[in-house]
Parts: structure tokens; C-alpha cells; sequence
């Protein structure tokens, strides 16, 4: 019986994996195989290489400051960031640059951008391959592997159970970053700081001219629209649900390990991995009585 782990879509949330890998290696349990999926394919690739720890050690270096200097922006190549860093990451990782020099097991999916399919990719350039898969659509542009134009895996499937199976798992403990709350996906944002802060104490707005105290007591009442990065990371997470719904129902794992970040934390907010690694952590350890059980009977 082999037991294999579905390493989910979901940007900067998806550095849970690492905690989920590495508190499954405390309790000695350890994959026989990995699917991952976006971020989860960049933290599958480093367990396949036996350089976890190394990524979590770089992941929780990284500073909003440090991250912007690895954004290269580009308009013109069918996203906003052309990701390039990534190969040179992934190198200083000392994670290989092919399938076959891996230590473990891994299979990497993305979405083939002519024919809409979900790709498996199992041998050849890893790191194309992780490139593709991470090509959140409107953020990374689509990178090109054997002949395809690849996006994000989570498109197509966001927590790849099935391709667990198609390595031969007889059980499979499946990790959603973006597990949806019980409320709203984004919430309006109210008006704060400097001025909008100022309004709030009657002692100091009574030295304000009447029309100017009315106007901005008025416009802090306007509701403030969705930025850039609200409307692209909601829009990710409404995609990638109800794609996970309907793949989950159709193909269940025996585990379903939800994290509790979509409330907190962004697909973007790469530079806040400790918090993400932390609630991977916790994600194994609430569930350790029935992890422990679904590896027994994989034995």
C-alpha cells in the first residue's frame, strides 16, 4: 500500500505545505508519493529533493522588500510578472534542474492553455515545469513546455488527488490552502489612517470649516473598491473552490487537511510564508489521531 499526498494551488497560502511535510516527518510518516499543484509544486519539488528545510529557511527570509526585487514586470508577456527568479531560487536551493535527479517520487500539474486540460508532468525540465504550474493567470505569464503553453495547475485542479492515484497511492491525505471561511470572500475595507483617523476625535474636527468637516465625514462613509491584488486574489479563490468542489466529489481523498488562511492572507502575500508554515503545522497535528489511522491501513 503506498500512501501519497496532494499538495493544493493557493499562492503564498500554499507555503503550509511545508509545515504540513514537516510535521508529518516528526510524526514519521513520510509520502510515497507527491502531487503538487502551483505553490505546491515548488514545496513538492523541494521534499523530492530533500531540501525542505532550505526552502523554509529562504521562505521565512523573505521580506516584502526582498520579494519586490524578484518581481520582473513585463506588460507585454501575457502577465504581469514574467517569473524568471524562480529558476535561480530554485538553483541557490540546490533543488536539480530535471525529474530524473530527484530523490522522490513528484509529479508537477499545470493547464494546457490551447486545450484547457490539466497536464501531468513527470520527467524532463523540473523547473519549467514548476514554472508553468505557478502561472496564476493575470499575474505570471503562461510558460512554454513541450510544445504547450502552461497556467497555473490550480485552473484545471486545484488539489490534485487524482494525479496521487496515478502514482499508485492506495491513500491519499490532500492539503487545501484556500479552504473557503464561513463568511465572505472579500469584505469592504473601511477608510483609516492620517486624516480618516483625525475625523474620529470631535476635539479636533470642531476647529474644521463646517463644508470641509461634512465633505470628508461623507466621503469616509463611501464605500473604498476593490485593489488590484483584492480583485485578483478573490477572483483566484472563487475559481479555484468551485473547481475543488467539483474534482473532490468526483475523486475524495481519504484526508482533507483545510487550512485556515483565506481570511488573513492573500495568494500574494508571499513575504508572510512563517504564518502559513505555521498553520500547516497545526493543520497536521488537529488531524494527527486520523492521519495515523489512514497510514495503518496503508501499511
Amino acid at each position: 500500500m503506498r500512501l501519497g499526498l496532494a499538495l493544493g494551488s493557493g499562492g503564498a497560502r500554499g507555503w503550509c505545505h511545508i509545515g504540513v511535510l514537516q510535521e508529518l516527518r516528526d510524526m514519521g510518516i513520510a509520502p510515497d508519493v507527491v502531487a503538487g499543484c502551483s505553490m505546491g509544486a515548488l514545496v513538492g519539488a523541494a521534499w523530492a529533493a530533500d531540501r525542505l528545510d532550505a526552502l523554509e529557511d529562504w521562505a521565512r527570509s523573505l521580506s516584502l522588500q526582498k520579494f519586490l526585487t524578484y518581481v520582473d514586470l513585463r506588460l507585454a508577456g501575457g502577465g504581469l510578472v514574467q517569473g524568471a527568479a524562480i529558476r535561480d531560487v530554485l538553483r541557490d536551493l540546490d533543488v536539480p534542474e530535471r525529474f530524473n535527479a530527484l530523490k522522490r517520487p513528484l509529479i508537477v500539474v499545470a493547464t494546457d492553455m490551447a486545450s484547457g486540460r490539466e497536464v501531468w508532468i513527470q520527467d524532463g525540465d523540473l523547473f519549467r515545469a514548476i514554472r508553468g504550474s505557478i502561472s496564476i493567470p493575470g499575474v505570471f505569464s503562461p510558460a512554454r513546455k513541450d510544445g504547450k503553453w502552461l497556467l497555473d495547475g490550480g485552473v484545471t485542479n486545484p488539489v490534485p488527488c487524482s494525479a496521487c492515484r496515478a502514482l499508485g497511492a492506495d491513500r491519499t491525505i490532500a492539503v487545501n490552502p484556500n479552504a473557503k471561511p464561513g463568511h465572505d470572500l472579500w469584505r469592504e475595507k473601511e477608510r483609516s489612517g492620517g486624516i480618516w483617523d483625525f475625523l474620529d476625535d470631535p476635539g479636533l474636527t470642531k476647529y474644521l470649516p463646517d463644508p470641509v468637516r461634512s465633505y470628508l465625514v461623507d466621503k469616509k462613509s463611501e464605500a473604498m473598491p476593490p485593489n488590484y491584488v483584492d480583485v485578483v486574489s478573490t477572483a483566484i479563490d472563487i475559481m479555484t473552490d468551485f473547481m475543488r468542489q467539483a474534482r473532490q466529489a468526483a475523486d475524495p481523498p481519504h484526508i482533507l487537511l483545510d487550512a485556515d488562511l483565506m481570511n488573513t492572507m492573500t495568494v500574494l502575500e508571499l513575504h508572510r510564508a512563517g504564518e502559513a508554515i505555521d498553520e500547516g503545522r497545526r493543520m497536521v497535528r488537529d488531524r494527527a489521531d486520523d492521519i495515523r489511522e489512514v497510514v495503518e491501513r496503508a501499511r
